[in-house]
């Protein structure tokens, strides 16, 4: 059947910034569908594990501030998930910071802060589960992209700067592990209502020019990501590779 196609009983997957917004909707997305879930966050994601732990998954959390991880630090996560869960099958870097100023205004410690949280924990957790992923031939990358990956925004260099990357980093993985059974991929969203767009949202006129280009009319909500990231973490997606989907209301296309 189709469907079981789509089930992640006994798989084993990581997510980054979990512990609220688009990461949680991810991991109760994966629990859902029968995968076990290992939570990395800065701060201790108690309501995304209690709720996880409550669709009868095993649940390992790690308290991990990626902007300060060292390359070593990251690695040693991962092998701390499958130590304590027993393997990994799917990596979704999703944690993801930005901080807004003129291009000219630009602090250097915010560039640092973006591209240490957006694209080097990225490089490097996927670095990671890419070596046990290439033992067992089987793995699911799945990586946070934006509409940033494609535009160039207003106030936010260092986090455009930081999903373009996300973007060729995605599509570079993909060349080099599709032809040992890993998937690399990406999501795209759109203009979604969380933490991050809180300033968007409160601006009226920005909220409103934005709201004005989205076809569908809303904004997005992390509910809307959970069927691509199941999508993306199971064996439907196989022959998926480099992709980047925008999950987006269909804003690129106006």
């Amino acid at each position: 059947m189709i469907l079981d196609s789509f089930r992640l009983d006994g798989k084993v997957a990581v997510v980054t910034g979990g512990s609220r917004g688009l990461g949680q909707g991810a991991a109760l997305a994966l629990a859902e569908a029968g995968a076990d879930v290992a939570l990395v966050s800065s701060s201790p994601p108690e309501q995304t594990a209690a709720q996880v732990a409550a669709l009868g998954r095993r649940v390992h959390v790690i308290t991990q501030d990626l902007r300060e991880a060292s390359p070593a630090e990251l690695a040693l996560s991962v092998d701390a998930v499958v130590a304590t869960l027993g393997r990994i099958d799917i990596l979704v870097n999703n944690a993801g910071i930005i901080r807004r100023a003129p291009v000219v205004e630009h602090s250097a410690q915010d560039w640092d802060d973006v591209l240490a949280v957006n694209l080097d924990a990225v490089f490097h957790l996927s670095q990671a589960a890419a070596r046990y992923f290439t033992a067992q031939r089987s793995g699911k990358i799945i990586n946070i992209a934006s509409m940033l990956s494609f535009q160039g925004g207003i106030l936010v260099p260092g986090y455009t700067a930081s999903k373009h990357a996300v973007a060729g980093l995605t599509k570079a993985f993909a060349n080099e592990l599709a032809a040992v059974g890993v998937n690399a991929n990406a999501i795209a969203p759109g203009y979604m209502s969380t933490e991050n767009t809180a300033p968007l949202r409160s601006d009226e006129a920005r909220a409103a020019s934005i709201l004005e280009r989205i076809p569908a009319g809303r904004w997005g909500t992390p509910a809307d990501l959970q069927g691509t990231v199941v999508f993306l973490a199971s064996a439907a997606s196989d022959y998926l590779n480099g992709a980047i989907i925008p999950v987006d209301g269909g804003w690129l296309v106006r």
